[in-house]
């Protein structure tokens, strides 16, 4: 194996990473809408309205471990646009992406970033608004 194809195979293990972390992302939004969208039929069904309190835990539980992942994506991007621009004999194989957690790859960051804090605040206003209402 040559060692373009080896610079190649770590920038695609690199990729790989990044789709795991945003698949992963992606899951934690679709568990949160759904999660939420139960709870609100078991306190709809009568049984006990106390079930839409939960979603006041659990979606800012769901809000911090997306903020995780995506922040990960972001630091994995870091490493790959490292890989990319160096020259084959530079590369060192690491897939330690915990040095890039730059100023906008922090946890931090990506929590109050505008499309999470939409995303979340939308759940956390729709989760109010069925509160004043039952």
């Amino acid at each position: 194996m040559s060692t373009q194809d080896c610079k190649m195979k770590h920038l695609e293990f690199i990729q790989q990473v990044i789709t795991r972390m945003n698949s992963n992302s992606f899951l934690i939004k679709g568990w949160s809408v759904t999660l939420v969208s139960a709870l609100f039929a078991l306190a709809a069904s009568g049984t006990n309205h106390k079930f839409v309190l939960i979603s006041y835990i659990v979606v800012p539980l769901f809000w911090i471990l997306d903020s995780f992942y995506l922040s990960q994506e972001k630091q994995y991007r870091h490493l790959y646009d490292e890989v990319r621009a160096k020259a084959v004999a530079d590369i060192n194989f690491s897939m330690n992406a915990s040095s890039y957690n730059k100023d906008s790859s922090t946890w931090t960051a990506v929590m109050t970033s505008k499309t999470i804090v939409v995303f979340y605040g939308v759940l956390i206003l729709t989760v109010s608004i069925v509160m004043y209402f039952l």
